[in-house]
């Protein structure tokens, strides 16, 4: 998720016309504030500070001309894949899950887009000893569940164990290795179920407090603790793989309906108290979801304007490339966008346990036409081409170009092929994979790329997935593909929340965020050390350094875009605020005008 101050692999936002987002649940230090390329109305920055134990305090400070009532509608083209938030590491599933979830710590977003960790249900970000490997919370008072029942230590000592459970694989997994001192965290502890605590995780029930020991240090666990893999979930009403369909909330909002792929109803949850929440507003009485809906007649029913979708938001799509240059140069159209540039990578992941050859794989980097790709989610006004491993917010960010993309974004296809016929492997079988869908860009995409790998010796087989599950195919060791499109945003803005979940090889398991599977010994080991560097500077340049050296070397993925989303609402729609962690609107900020 998210980043020196965040926690996802959310994840975040849609490709231009494109309906998936990136797979980190990113909770920080997320947008970018460039207004270049006709930009909408707002800009937002990438700032994140901790905040102090004044600032985790509620209520979340009110928005100006906000009034309670009414109901927001969202149109989005895919359901929400979990609900569990022991299952939730992607960001769509993550902008919605801050109405219901709470963890020990959360980001506090200015109207500027900056950003404070606090408090969440925790009186303050922590409190760190020991080197980095002790770390103890305390939990406010009048913390309330949806049916009126206390939230306790148990229950917050609950969500940390059942992420590891058998069921519970597609969500983050730092805090399991930490606490274990393995990737194999599983073997040393299977979850909750069999009555066993987890022997590092220690409780006072009286004081309210909660004590992590952790075998390995993670100074910046504060950050970890916001990711909604990590939030509490009642110890009474755990119902293990059901309560996917039916979470229990600690939010202001409650499920109240749910048709799967077609609606999903959010109602006010009497019992969340705002005293106890300094990051949430709830200012509508529901939210109303609508699933399915294509991003050109979402654009063209926002753009009308007409009946209930005055009071409707673009929930997942974004403004596709059909119509932005149409909603960017109608004044009347601009002032009802938000947007930002993503905090993470959207690229191409190589399944380096199938592509074994570096040769082939760096043919693969130089054959991508990333300016045909990019022309297709809307030109500059849809992002920067991306040439690296790290996101410009990472520290250390270096703006380096190891296949000369910026000199040749069409591809250069030519060095491709005879790379290709030095190592032998000309004719080279391609199966590549995206998430499919009736008008995402993707199925206009592949037709580019097909054709760039053919004239770079390549045989490409284009084998989409249906989005709602694509995340889950592609993250399996045996899947059958050799190019999968994917997107990451860090979790916290430092190259270990990139660099280790996406190549560390101990991590490789179904579920992994490490889909080219990519276990070198030398990547393995430099990350080890990397993340014990503690002075934030040379920490940068390391992990800038790792990040050439990979890609020079091992050519594990091939980069694409650092993407900007637009979103358009309607006229009756207030409060209108782009998550710098999730690429969405920030939901829990919302109102309906009156």
């Amino acid at each position: 998720m998210s980043l020196s101050r965040r926690n996802f692999v959310i994840a975040t936002s849609v490709a231009a016309g494109g309906s998936m987002v990136l797979s980190a649940c990113s909770s920080g230090g997320g947008g970018g504030n460039s207004t270049s390329n006709g930009a909408g109305t707002h800009t937002y920055t990438g700032h994140v500070t901790v905040g102090t134990a004044q600032d985790s305090q509620g209520p979340a400070p009110e928005i100006q001309g906000a009034v309670k009532g009414g109901n927001i509608n969202g149109l989005s083209p895919s359901d929400f894949s979990h609900l569990d938030p022991q299952r939730i590491y992607f960001a769509w599933n993550s902008a919605l899950a801050l109405l219901y979830v709470r963890c020990l710590t959360g980001y506090k977003i200015a109207p500027d887009g900056s950003q404070k960790l606090v408090g969440d249900l925790a009186t303050d970000t922590g409190t760190m000893s020991n080197g980095g490997k002790t770390w103890t919370f305390t939990l406010k008072d009048g913390l309330k569940w949806e049916d009126g029942s206390d939230l306790t230590v148990e229950d917050v000592r609950h969500g940390i164990e059942r992420g590891f459970a058998s069921f519970t694989t597609e969500g983050a997994q730092y805090l399991q290795t930490a606490l274990t001192g393995s990737a194999d965290f599983r073997s040393v502890y299977k979850g909750p179920y069999d009555g066993k605590h987890l022997e590092g995780v220690v409780i006072d029930s009286a004081k309210k407090t909660i004590t992590f020991n952790l075998k390995t240090a993670q100074p910046q666990l504060n950050f970890i603790l916001a990711m909604h893999s990590y939030g509490a979930v009642p110890v009474k009403h755990d119902t293990k793989e059901k309560y996917d369909k039916d979470p229990v909330s600690c939010g202001p909002y409650k499920l109240a309906a749910h048709a799967p792929d077609k609606s999903l109803k959010m109602a006010r949850n009497p019992h969340w108290d705002p005293k106890t929440d300094p990051i949430r507003n709830a200012y509508p009485d529901s939210f109303s979801f609508e699933f399915g809906v294509e991003s050109l007649p979402e654009s063209d029913r926002l753009i009308a304007d007409s009946g209930n979708d005055q009071y409707t938001i673009m929930a997942y799509n974004g403004v596709p490339a059909e119509r932005i240059q149409k909603v960017l140069t109608t004044p009347a159209l601009k002032q009802r966008t938000i947007n930002g540039l993503l905090t993470g990578l959207y690229y191409y992941a190589i399944n380096c346990k199938r592509i074994t050859d570096p040769k082939v794989r760096q043919a693969l980097n130089y054959a991508w036409p990333l300016e045909q790709i990019r022309r297709i989610y809307g030109g500059p006004s849809a992002g920067d081409y991306a040439t690296s491993v790290l996101s410009p917010d990472i520290l250390g960010y270096a703006h380096q170009d190891v296949f000369g993309k910026l000199k040749k974004p069409q591809g250069d296809t030519a060095k491709a092929k005879a790379l290709l016929k030095e190592a032998g492997k000309l004719g080279q079988t391609i199966v590549y994979t995206y998430p499919q869908g009736r008008e995402s860009a993707y199925e206009k995409t592949k037709i580019v790329i097909a054709n760039a790998l053919k004239e770079a010796g390549f045989n490409p087989v284009i084998k989409p997935v249906d989005s709602t599950s694509y995340y889950d195919q592609v993250q399996q060791i045996n899947n059958q593909f050799d190019v999968m499109w994917f997107g990451w945003s860090p979790d916290w803005p430092s190259g270990y929340s990139v660099i280790q979940p996406l190549f560390d090889g101990a991590t490789i398991a179904n579920g992994s965020n490490n889909v080219s599977q990519l276990n070198v010994p030398w990547i393995n080991q430099a990350i080890k050390q990397n993340a014990l560097i503690t002075d934030p500077a040379k920490a940068g340049d390391a992990w800038a350094a790792l990040d050439e050296k990979i890609m020079t070397q091992e050519a594990p993925i091939i980069p694409e875009t650092f993407q900007r989303r637009f979103y358009l609402h309607g006229s009756k729609v207030g409060g209108a605020l782009f998550d710098p962690n999730f690429s969405a609107f920030v939901l829990y900020k919302l109102y309906v005008k009156a």
